[in-house]
């Protein structure tokens, strides 16, 4: 009988408190617990601790732990305080805004289960979004799309990830710090894990759900968003063409997406 490798969630906040709440409910309700949730705190100036620890009072079987990350602001430092703590098989790293499926953790284990898998990443629906089922079908063909043009380097997604202990414990210290906050800490994980041999696989049977407010960006700060995957392949010497496709896939649905955000919003503003 095959033992399931335990999972722990690695939860980074930063001034989180509308969207907090609903990412843990979704966390609780999972078919298969989680041995922890560590939601790391990083210098938030509104209600996120609070709202935390109210949820921690009312879930006290739960697991779940706030952690405080106050020495610097960024996300690598606060993702590297929680991943660092966590003592699952598997380290599940999500966003404040993910509302992962019921069956997500029991997913991953089953994903890693054969001792073969060093990461894993997911597709994503997004809630506020119309037609959420069909967004998650596109989202899914989208990311196949890029492993595909991508020569089957396997991107990783700060939104829906996971990795082994073992493996984050072979990359932790070679990981780009970023003081400049000009790249994608999770890009910069699955390019060191695949410089050390390391399997990273897509499964789209890990599925979550998150914001779309990235739509809700200018297009110079969407740009500057485009912008940290070069400055990833950058920071490491990668000149491969072909690992520039998340960069062109997001690039060509931006400007009607975008466009949909700003009339639902002017929409609902007349409707107030």
């Amino acid at each position: 009988m095959t033992v399931l490798p335990s999972v722990s969630i690695v939860v980074p906040a930063f001034n989180e408190e509308t969207v907090i709440t609903q990412c843990l409910e979704a966390i609780v309700r999972q078919t298969v617990a989680p041995v922890e949730v560590l939601v790391v705190d990083n210098r938030s100036t509104d209600a996120t601790r609070t709202v935390v620890e109210r949820f921690i009072a009312g879930h006290p079987d739960a697991g779940i732990r706030l952690l405080r990350q106050d020495d610097r602001q960024g996300l690598v430092p606060t993702r590297n305080l929680g991943m660092d703590a966590a003592i699952g098989d598997v380290l599940g790293r999500i966003d404040a805004d993910t509302a992962l499926k019921p069956d997500w953790v029991a997913q991953v284990s089953q994903v890693f289960a054969s001792g073969e898998v060093d990461a894993a990443s997911g597709p994503v629906e997004y809630y506020d979004l119309p037609l959420r089922a069909i967004g998650q079908q596109v989202d899914d063909a989208f990311r196949r799309l890029q492993v595909r043009l991508a020569g089957d380097f396997v991107f990783l997604f700060g939104s829906n990830m996971a990795l082994r202990a073992d493996a984050w414990r072979d990359v932790r210290e070679f990981l780009c710090d970023d003081e400049d906050d000009v790249m994608h800490e999770d890009l910069d994980i699955a390019v060191h894990l695949a410089l050390g041999g390391r399997r990273i696989v897509y499964s789209s049977q890990m599925v979550a759900a998150i914001g779309a407010r990235r739509l809700d960006d200018r297009p110079r700060d969407f740009r500057r968003y485009i912008d940290r995957f070069e400055n990833t392949y950058s920071a490491h010497d990668i000149g491969d063409v072909r690992l520039r496709a998340p960069m062109a896939v997001f690039l060509s649905v931006y400007p009607a997406l975008h466009m949909h955000r700003r009339v639902q919003a002017q929409l609902r503003a007349l409707r107030s």
